[in-house]
């Protein structure tokens, strides 16, 4: 077995706000599809890089609501995850813990997005 993770989905109360955050503090493209009969929720597809890589997605529908509580999902900060934290307050969310050392296994921070959802972000420098 690979990676623990394989997929995650974030749940949004307004869409196009989540999808415009997201995009911001990860220099990235999200890729949005309406709901159709097969999937009845938005989706917007997070910058990752293929096959092998952990993908996630933005979703707003019936049975997703945003939450401070249970999981919290870090994401790739990249070279310095203060290139991501630097932009998270800009761009609608707020910083919860700010950039913090975990030894040999590099650095994290935490967040809440637009939604409310906490997150976070890893990165070894």
């Amino acid at each position: 077995m690979g990676n623990a993770i394989n997929w995650f989905e974030i749940p949004a109360k307004n869409f196009d706000r989540a999808c415009d955050f997201y995009s911001k503090i990860l220099n990235g493209v999200i890729q949005k599809f309406e709901p159709s009969e097969e999937i009845p929720v938005k989706m917007g597809f997070l910058p990752h890089e293929g096959n092998g890589s952990v993908g996630g997605a933005i979703i707003e529908g019936e049975g997703y609501e945003p939450s401070d509580k249970g999981p919290i999902v870090y994401l790739n900060g990249g070279n310095d995850l203060n290139d991501v934290l630097s932009k998270v307050e800009s761009a609608g969310g707020k910083i919860t813990l700010k950039k913090t050392s975990i030894g040999e296994n590099g650095f994290f921070a935490r967040f809440f997005d637009t939604e409310g959802n906490h997150m976070a972000i890893h990165s070894m420098n």
